[in-house]
């Protein structure tokens, strides 16, 4: 399917803390380790297969660039025991930079903004902090930086189709920027990633390190054009 243009804004790339993976029934709670021990941030929950540019043209609607705009709390969770108070989910506005590819009969059309149900923060009872939640191996999402995502329309909502469908994508770049709430060069987030495993032919390691171009091509492919 054909690119479809959207007017690009420039945005800057604060480090901020605060934005989760995108629908994700479980998410765990982690710490900051420093970058020389790169490790991933929880098991991945896939609720549609998302690795291969094939996963994506199969059940994706929309290939999208997109940052995120604004967020709001949402979906508070009260816990009567155990050290975490209660628990938040994010409804996260996005704007879309740009489409990438387009299903032949999308579920939904894509507009010039979106919005996604992330995971949030953790408040603890004792002291009262808060702290971010996270998905397995996957960007946070977080206001100042821009991701490439493989979206689904499902029960009224977008959504990624998991883990390997959202893709740093700071400067155009596959693989640079936020990722497991860390800000991180392309070969960092190769090395969280683990690419160097035999077994990993995802489009994540494919793409890492190009841009546009590179996507629309391996979409092109896994279309047979």
């Amino acid at each position: 399917m054909r690119a479809t243009p959207f007017s690009r804004h420039g945005a800057g790339r604060p480090v901020l803390a605060g934005l989760a993976f995108a629908t994700v029934a479980a998410a765990v709670v982690v710490g900051r380790p420093g970058l020389e021990t790169v490790v991933g941030c929880g098991g991945g929950n896939d609720p549609w297969p998302s690795q291969t540019a094939r996963n994506w043209v199969t059940y994706a609607d929309h290939v999208v660039v997109a940052s995120p705009t604004a967020e709001e709390e949402t979906n508070r969770r009260e816990y009567r025991t155990g050290a975490v108070r209660y628990a938040t989910d994010r409804l996260v506005t996005f704007r879309t930079d740009g489409v990438l590819w387009s299903a032949e009969r999308p579920a939904h059309a894509m507009g010039r903004d979106f919005r996604l149900t992330a995971p949030g923060w953790a408040t603890y009872r004792a002291t009262g902090n808060r702290t971010e939640l996270t998905t397995g191996d996957a960007p946070r999402l977080e206001p100042g930086h821009t991701y490439l995502l493989a979206l689904r329309w499902d029960a009224g909502r977008w959504t990624p189709l998991g883990e390997g469908a959202a893709v740093p994508f700071d400067d155009g770049v596959a693989g640079r920027g936020e990722w497991c709430g860390r800000v991180l060069p392309e070969q960092d987030v190769a090395r969280g990633e683990r690419f160097s495993r035999r077994d990993d032919q995802s489009l994540e390691e494919t793409l890492l390190g190009q841009g546009e171009a590179a996507v629309s091509r391996e979409l092109g492919r896994a279309e047979g054009r």
